[in-house]
């Protein structure tokens, strides 16, 4: 008669909701453990401790591993339950049963196993702490709007692949908002309008428009990062990707968060495929619109398109029709938000307070003597050259111990 150990295997081996955890990692070596229990004693050493090995890759606690990895996965039943749709009866009954298999997995023992495979118990002993995961899994669901499911439950940030898959960004910019100094009244329209998105209330697409380093993109991934508790996600998106936007849309479109798609630098080339499709998103195509996403662009320029008509100066009518197509896509955006370069009492705000930060120890004007000129030589003020300020202080103070 087999034992409730040996069960477990043939209960593993029968998931069809949870195939990716059972099939994986820890889980699939566990499999292969019991599938050798009264096979070559050496053998199954060796599996005990491949086993073991997967676990402590993971953290060294089985029970915890398992449910992280039930926090993560994306499978038919949280995708449908997350977007909303009724869940076949045969469904909820399958994706319980398999919950009740691995909350028994998480309570298991490294002694059970040994004796199980008589083997030597001086072996490696792992951790594992028992779960309730049906609990869990009903808790995580529940908030699945503001935590998501699969990799947006782990990840803030993503890329667009060449496939128009999306990928996490494993090292995301960590900036926060109150690393942001100055221009206040630009950033809050960027985090109300979010907020907004979060509701469920009308948000806008946002043009981010201005002078170069003065803060747009950072604006962005800093709202991005205050609000990803409570379920703001951040996609950035190439300009050369823009034709891949209705796919992206589709992947996203019954996800229970809600997304920023960030085209940062947005210029367009005559006759660039990018413009269409760029278009057809902020006039709210059909096909191409999702009600939880929203567009922010950030551009140099207030009118994205640069070009000459030289070829059409012969057609006055198609030049009109040209000129105000090209020029009037910024207005297709609900809130253009103007980001210009800092005046001498601004600059000196954010240089005086990025110093403090850093620790930089000066006289407020001789430091301002020195950013000055700093800034001349660089073309001008900005928040991105005040941070490059404060990087040579610091940099010609390590150099001079």
């Amino acid at each position: 008669m087999k034992t409730p150990l040996e069960n477990l295997r043939t209960e593993l081996c029968s998931f069809v909701l949870l195939r990716n955890i059972s099939n994986n990692g820890p889980l699939k070596l566990l499999r292969a453990f019991l599938d050798d229990v009264g096979g070559d004693k050496i053998e199954l050493t060796e599996r005990y401790c491949d086993f073991v090995s997967s676990v402590y890759e993971q953290g060294c606690d089985l029970g915890a591993y398992i449910e992280d990895s039930l926090r993560c996965d994306d499978n038919a039943y949280v995708r449908l339950y997350s977007a909303g749709h009724d869940i076949p009866e045969v469904m909820k009954e399958c994706f319980e049963r398999e919950l009740c298999i691995l909350t028994k997995v998480t309570q298991i023992t490294p002694n059970e196993l040994i004796s199980l495979a008589d083997i030597d118990s001086n072996l490696p002993h792992f951790i594992s702490t028992p779960k309730d995961l049906k609990q869990i899994m009903k808790s995580a669901l529940s908030a699945s709007h503001k935590n998501g499911y699969g990799i947006y439950a782990r990840y803030g940030m993503f890329r667009v692949g060449d496939d128009s898959s999306l990928l996490p960004v494993l090292s995301p910019d960590p900036i926060s908002l109150s690393d942001l100094v100055g221009y206040d009244d630009e950033r809050n329209k960027v985090l109300c309008n979010t907020k907004a998105l979060l509701r469920g209330a009308p948000a806008a697409n946002v043009l981010l428009v201005g002078d170069a380093g003065t803060g747009k993109s950072s604006t962005v991934k800093a709202v991005a990062n205050e609000l990803k508790n409570e379920g703001i996600r951040l996609i950035e998106l190439r300009k050369d990707q823009l034709t891949m936007l209705p796919d992206i849309m589709g992947h996203i479109a019954e996800n229970p968060l809600k997304f920023i798609i960030i085209i940062d630098d947005l210029s367009f080339a005559s006759e660039d495929d990018g413009f269409a499709a760029l278009k057809a998103i902020l006039e709210g195509s059909a096909a191409a619109k999702t009600p939880n996403a929203v567009i922010y662009a950030t551009s140099n320029r207030r009118h994205m398109v640069h070009e000459t008509f030289s070829a059409r100066e012969g057609d006055e009518v198609h030049l009109r029709d040209t000129l105000e197509e090209t020029l009037s896509l910024s207005a297709r955006f609900g809130l253009t938000i103007l980001f210009t370069k800092p005046n001498s009492e601004l600059f000196k705000k954010i240089v005086t307070s990025l110093a403090r930060e850093r620790g930089i120890e000066m006289d407020d004007s001789q430091l301002m003597i020195q950013a000055e000129a700093f800034a001349l030589a660089k073309g001008g003020r900005s928040a991105r050259v005040a941070g490059q300020f404060i990087d040579s202080l610091i940099v010609n103070s390590e150099r001079n111990i």
